[in-house]
């Protein structure tokens, strides 16, 4: 998709290229509060995407508070994925994709012809189903998001990779392996050093597209502790099979079939007392 020669960067100045993307307002564009839990982060209104003629998800209104996890569950080819990488455009690559109806992130239209999709990947990033770490040492795959958004300065990338790993709940397994090539590393670190180089961006929302299925019990234990962690500091969008999972981590639930959202509440309320007789046929294992 193209872009304007001047793009609106969703509500912020595009940074320097010696900096980090500072949280800055322009056109006009309210600047969103650095933290806090009580402000709508994403919003749809009759959102649809297609492949084609088909629509993978059908005309699904919410809204995702920031800075709390929300749990996406459903059947397999139901639109959970296909909704969370519409998110940050990622279906974008996909010739046949396209949308139709809005999403909205901090007042901004994802889907704006405006929007620099490359900044609003950084400031929304993805943590897919299996570990993909790059061919690259430990220390170069953290690093690699903020030398691309302009940070050269060694001491500086440091101090983040750093940051980031501990974040990740890593730092103290890999500090000194920092020159080791990534693929080395377990399943279950390879999938903390991929949540660690999305955290190096410096992101709002994190989308983590089904983190845990290819992990044995106790690394997806570990990426359990890590969203629980992080909960507060970023707004968590988490797609996945298993409902045990969604009712440990997260605080709203969004069920989904056939394309359709069929019911978004609290997670307790929604797993102990679903409105919809399709949430309760999933939940209680009746199909899917």
């Amino acid at each position: 998709m193209s872009l304007s020669v001047s793009p609106v960067y969703l509500g912020r100045e595009k940074p320097d290229s010696g900096e980090q993307a500072e949280r800055l307002s322009t056109s006009g564009v309210p600047d969103a509060p650095e933290t806090g839990t009580n402000r709508d982060h994403l919003i749809t209104e009759a959102f649809s995407v297609f492949y084609g003629a088909n629509e993978a998800v059908r005309k699904v209104s919410m809204t995702i508070r920031a800075g709390h996890v929300t749990a996406i569950i459903g059947p397999s080819g139901c639109g959970k994925s296909t909704f969370l990488r519409a998110i940050n455009r990622m279906n974008d690559l996909i010739p046949s994709c396209y949308t139709k109806g809005r999403m909205v992130f901090d007042e901004c239209d994802i889907y704006s012809p405006q929007i620099d999709v490359v900044y609003l990947r950084k400031r929304i990033g993805m943590v897919f189903q299996k570990p993909n770490p790059f061919p690259k040492t430990i220390f170069d795959n953290v690093a690699y998001g903020p030398r691309l958004h302009g940070i050269k300065n060694r001491g500086q990338l440091v101090e983040l990779v750093e940051k980031c790993l501990r974040q990740a709940i890593l730092w103290d397994e890999v500090k000194d392996r920092l020159d080791e090539n990534a693929l080395g590393l377990s399943g279950g670190q390879q999938q903390r050093l991929c949540l660690a180089r999305a955290l190096a961006v410096n992101p709002e929302i994190l989308l983590m597209d089904e983190p845990t299925s290819a992990l044995d019990p106790r690394a997806t234990t570990h990426i359990e502790d890590l969203i629980a962690t992080l909960k507060g500091d970023y707004t968590i969008l988490i797609v996945t099979h298993n409902m045990q999972q969604a009712a440990r981590v997260s605080d709203h639930t969004a069920f989904f079939y056939e394309g359709d959202l069929i019911e978004m509440g609290d997670t307790k309320d929604l797993f102990t007392n679903p409105v919809e007789q399709k949430t309760e046929e999933y939940i209680t294992g009746r199909f899917g």
